[in-house]
């Protein structure tokens, strides 16, 4: 908190509007919030920390769905953490995202007609800053519009000075302890971006291709291979197969001809071919195939690179200068002509890799780059878990970790682009490697370059939980706030951000992990279950729904979804559900401030509360114990359904109705009740407003004078329960919950006022009479008085006069049409469920269909009949 936050607060409103109106109360309060320096965090603070980061969305971005998911959980989280007193920091800020952001100023510039090689480098990096001054980072404004309590003069952005550093610094590190290597090897290759892109970064489907088997040597010497990709044929340095194949043997060793070419290869006898599979003999592509590369270093065979960076065909020959889709067709078309095509299958249906960032194949390329040796690395990541110092939530998501760590490949991080970070390597003139750090100076003279790759994005959002606070500088707030607490993010970049920060930050920070918890969330899909997509028709722009029904009301909804680890489905009508819960909120907390409602003074004693006051404060704190639980094990849907129920359920529509006529009595009790009104709305409002942080604040502050709920103190249990009062509430909710049911049965319209004697003496329920009939619209029983249906429950009898109010004759003739339908229907099923052939044949959701609808005529027949002998006689 800062020096002058609590200086100037302003005088909460008096009373409130009739309406709630969410746009004229968000934007001003979050500016206050703000501008009193709420969300900051003070490292000199003598609180415990509680921190964490976001996860750092690019720069280029908007907010989604996704980012409302997931920054509400957050908040949620910091909101409640600062309430309880813990110096609180969630840390601000974004990723400079390197393929992504290139290629949106690169699209710029071909408006204009030029290339990024027409501003050359300095002058293109130049460009991208003054897009990302002017453009990007419009996210800041749409996280205030959901409410996040950021600490703002700490936003970080992973290519500022300070990030910089740090990433300098580690690379120089892990170089000196030669976890960083230079070397030729295949990566995944993207011909649109122009870079290599890590595993990750590559998505997978199906794609409709041609699988073509051709005939390699000649006469004796013959032998097949089948491809999908016929053009790398002019890379193939062998062919292989299993050392046991018999078929195969008598060619192993020898030399055969490679058609379309002046080349003869090697057949070599190689473990990794499958003899099962196809004819049991493929071909052998190094430069081109990771497999044939593994290959290819075994048997010391050369790599001949056919295509270059764009997928054009550089090998001599016809072909040189083709696309390599359009090559694929003329080698299968030149090879037909040969005669040596055995087979063809079109369309051929097999798994294709793409970039994830403009979907275009990948091409598997021979390539020199930089890379992390993620063996140690990823073995630390790996036991922090396995020994208990990090908790992944929920725990069956462990497997999926360990899955990927335990079979990490080393991580190719140098990337072909302008923007990001460069990497910190000179040569020289003689062969000379520099590496050099932030404090060094770097190597100049004639012939001196620098490495003139930058490095993967994730090398840079991998250092966030300790770069972000100072690192590699030994700072207050790095002393103070790391590790971080708990990393709230989605499951599926689990692999892509949580193993690397995992990997440096115990790399970097002496063995110690970068957080306590990894607190894993599912993905937002449409009502349906459906993914979210443009292409889809279905994405939605959370600002839409904000501007419709309320910040508080998307929030509401996002969280009553997360369930750990698991999809979260979402449509409009949920949300607009969520804005009428805070329009009942915002008018049972009006009612209660015209009735009385206060938070003066400290709760009466007990003795003088009425056993309604004793059950509220009772289920009042049980539910402060369920809400805490709820946080501690991340199970925000669970906990945001308690709230609603207790607070809907519970709070409005059963503690303010029942204390009705206590408020319209007056005197001494309705001053009690008001207290106790005041004290369960200040409590389940503090309890609501990590969720629905901008109605609550609004009803807080009314209701209390106080300043702000954002630094009121949360809420603990103080152990009052009774058991009695909820026993005594329980039965009278029964009593009256039966008599409306019997309305309703009886076609009575809910304000219709019936005619009642009530035998409550000896019973709980005797001191409540004037609420039942308040609530059952009982009317005392007049002289001519006549008993036409008795309701005996709980141990009291409810009679009732209803011959002035239903035509009893016509209730009878409707509710026997009824039962004669119900029997009819349960003829049916049972008919068919005793029917043999019918048994044996039906699929067992159809059977299982006959028999809920039995159990449903059951349920029906019973109901009506129970109605019928409830009605007066005609």
């Amino acid at each position: 908190m800062t020096e002058n936050a609590h200086q100037q607060p302003s005088a909460p409103p008096t009373e409130l509007p009739t309406q709630y109106a969410p746009a004229d109360v968000e934007g001003p309060l979050y500016e206050r919030w703000v501008e009193r320096g709420y969300f900051e965090a003070d490292a000199k603070s003598e609180k415990p920390p509680y921190t964490i980061v976001i996860p750092p969305p690019n720069v280029t971005g908007s907010l989604h769905l996704g980012h409302a998911f997931e920054h509400t959980l957050i908040d949620a989280l910091t909101r409640r953490k600062r309430m309880q007193g813990f110096e609180t920091l969630w840390q601000p800020g974004m990723d400079h995202a390197g393929i992504a952001t290139q290629n949106v100023v690169e699209r710029e510039l071909g408006k204009e007609g030029k290339s990024r090689h027409d501003l050359g480098r300095e002058a293109f990096v130049e460009r991208v800053w003054q897009w990302k001054g002017e453009s990007g980072g419009q996210i800041s404004g749409q996280m205030r519009r959901l409410g996040d309590g950021v600490a703002w003069s700490r936003e970080r952005f992973t290519m500022d000075e300070g990030l910089s550093q740090a990433v300098q610094t580690i690379f120089k590190r892990l170089y000196d302890d030669e976890l960083i290597y230079r070397a030729e090897r295949i990566i995944n290759w993207c011909p649109r971006c122009l870079t290599a892109i890590s595993d990750i970064e590559v998505e997978y489907q199906d794609d409709d291709g041609e699988l073509v088997s051709m005939k390699y040597g000649e006469g004796d010497d013959t032998i097949v291979v089948a491809t999908t990709r016929a053009e790398t044929m002019l890379g193939d340095t062998a062919v292989a197969v299993h050392p046991d194949d018999e078929r195969y043997k008598h060619l192993v060793g020898k030399e055969i001809r490679l058609p379309l070419t002046d080349r003869s290869i090697p057949v070599v006898a190689d473990t990794h071919v499958d003899p099962e599979f196809g004819t049991g003999a493929v071909k052998v592509t190094p430069a081109h195939d990771p497999n044939d590369f593994e290959i290819g270093q075994r048997h010391n065979l050369p790599s001949l690179t056919v295509m270059d960076e764009h997928a054009v065909i550089t090998a001599h020959g016809p072909f040189q200068g083709l696309d390599r889709l359009e090559a694929r067709s003329a080698i299968v078309a030149a090879l037909r002509a040969e005669g040596r095509i055995v087979a063809e299958k079109r369309p051929y249906s097999h798994s294709v890799g793409h970039c994830s960032r403009c979907k275009t194949t990948i091409e598997p390329r021979l390539s020199m780059q930089w890379w992390v040796k993620v063996g140690p690395l990823a073995k630390a990541a790996g036991d922090a878990v396995r020994d208990g110092r990090v908790k992944i939530h929920p725990q069956e998501m462990e497997k999926r970790y360990f899955d990927w760590v335990d079979n990490l490949h080393d991580w190719c991080i140098s990337r072909q682009l302008w923007w990001g970070h460069r990497i910190p390597v000179w040569y020289g003139p003689n062969g000379e490697v520099v590496c050099v750090g932030p404090d060094d100076e770097a190597p100049t003279g004639e012939g001196w370059r620098q490495d003139t790759d930058v490095l993967d994005t994730w090398f840079s959002s991998g250092l966030w939980p300790f770069s972000t606070l100072g690192w590699p500088e030994q700072t207050e707030s790095l002393a103070k706030f790391y590790p971080n607490s708990v990393l709230v993010t989605g499951y599926d970049i689990l692999f892509f951000w949580v193993a690397r920060m995992m990997m440096f930050g115990l790399y970097a920070m002496d063995g110690t992990p970068p957080f306590h918890t990894i607190a894993l969330h599912g993905m937002v899909r449409d009502q349906f279950g459906k993914k979210m997509s443009k292409s889809f028709g279905n994405a939605v722009n959370p600002l839409d729904w904000m501007d419709k029904y309320g910040s508080d009301a998307l929030r509401f909804t996002l969280a009553r979804g997360a369930n750990p680890g698991v999809d979260v489905p979402i449509g409009e009508d949920w949300v607009q559900g969520s804005r009428n819960f805070a329009n009942k909120i915002w008018n049972a907390t009006r009612f209660a401030l015209m009735n009385g409602a206060t938070v003066d003074g400290p709760l009466p004693d007990a003795s003088r509360l009425s056993a309604t006051d004793r059950w509220i404060l009772s289920r009042l704190n049980s539910v402060v114990a369920e809400v805490d639980a709820l946080y501690e094990d991340y199970q925000f849907a669970k906990l945001s359904d308690a709230l609603f129920h207790f607070a809907w359920d519970e709070v409005f529509d059963w503690y303010v109705e029942l204390s009705k006529t206590t408020f319209m009595a007056g005197g001494e009790p309705a001053k009690v009740s008001g207290r106790v009104l005041g004290e369960v709305l200040d409590v389940t409002l503090k309890l609501l407003h990590p969720i629905v942080p901008f109605v609550t604040e609004t009803l807080w502050t009314t209701l209390t004078g106080g300043e702000s709920v954002v630094i009121a103190q949360w809420p603990t249990d103080s152990g009052f329960r009774d058991a009695a009062a909820e026993k005594e509430i329980e039965i009278l909710q029964s009593v009256i919950t039966e008599v409306r049911r019997f309305r309703a049965d009886q076609g009575l319209q809910p304000g219709q006022r019936v005619p009642a004697r009530l035998t409550l003496d000896g019973t709980a329920l005797a001191p409540h009479e004037a609420a039942i009939r308040q609530l059952l619209r009982l009317q005392p029983e007049g002289e001519e008085f006549s008993v036409t249906a008795t309701l005996p429950v709980a141990g009291a009898t409810v009679a009732l006069d209803l011959s002035g109010t239903i035509d009893v004759a016509a209730e009878r003739k409707r509710l026997a049409k009824d039962l004669a339908a119900a029997e009819k229907e349960k003829a049916q099923a049972v008919a068919k469920l005793g029917n043999e052939a019918f048994l044996a044949k039906a699929p067992d959701n159809v059977v299982d269909k006959i028999r809920g609808r039995l159990t449903k005529a059951d349920e029906d027949i019973a109901r009506i009949q129970s109605q019928l002998e409830r009605l007066p006689q005609a």
